[in-house]
C-alpha cells in the first residue's frame, strides 16, 4: 500500500482539498482589533485608495482578498484535475506527468509560502508537495510497470 503511487497521490489531493477549505475560512473571520494602532492600519487597509491608472483604485484589503483567494483555487484545480484523472484510470506514464507539474507549481508554491506566510499555510504546502515526491518516485513510467 505504501508502495502504491496512487495512495501517495490520494493524500496529495486530500491535503489540497483540506488545504483549500482551511484557507477559505479565513474570508468569513473578521480580525481581533487589540488597540488603537491596530485599529488604524485595519480602517487604512480597507480603506485608503490608491489610484493605480486606467481607473482602478483597490483598496490594499481588496488586493489581499483577490490574492488570498487565488491559492485555495490554486489547491482545487489540482486536486480536482488528479483526482478526475485517478477515476478515469489514466495511465501511469501521463499520471506521472501530471503529477512533476504539480509538484513544480506546489514546490514554487512552498518555496513563496516559506519566505512571506505562516506555520499554518508552509505545513498545509509541505504536506501536499511531500505526498507529491512520494507519488512521483512510486509512480511507474509506463502501465507495463504496475
Amino acid at each position: 500500500m505504501l508502495k502504491s503511487y496512487t495512495f501517495w497521490l490520494s493524500a496529495a489531493v486530500l491535503f489540497q482539498l483540506l488545504t483549500a477549505a482551511i484557507h477559505c475560512i479565513s474570508f468569513f473571520v473578521e480580525p481581533d482589533l487589540n488597540n488603537e494602532t491596530e485599529r488604524q492600519i485595519h480602517t487604512l487597509i480597507t480603506t485608503y485608495r490608491e489610484d493605480l491608472g486606467a481607473g482602478f483604485a483597490p483598496t490594499f484589503s481588496e488586493l489581499f482578498t483577490a490574492l488570498s483567494a487565488c491559492f485555495p483555487l490554486l489547491c482545487l484545480l489540482g486536486a480536482l484535475t488528479m483526482g478526475y484523472l485517478m477515476f478515469k484510470h489514466v495511465e501511469p506514464g501521463l499520471m506521472k506527468g501530471i503529477i512533476a507539474i504539480n509538484l513544480g507549481v506546489f514546490g514554487v508554491c512552498l518555496l513563496v509560502m516559506l519566505s512571506l506566510t505562516f506555520l499554518l499555510p508552509i505545513t498545509m504546502t509541505a504536506l501536499i508537495v511531500f505526498n507529491l515526491v512520494l507519488a512521483y518516485i512510486f509512480c511507474p513510467q509506463s502501465a507495463s510497470s504496475v
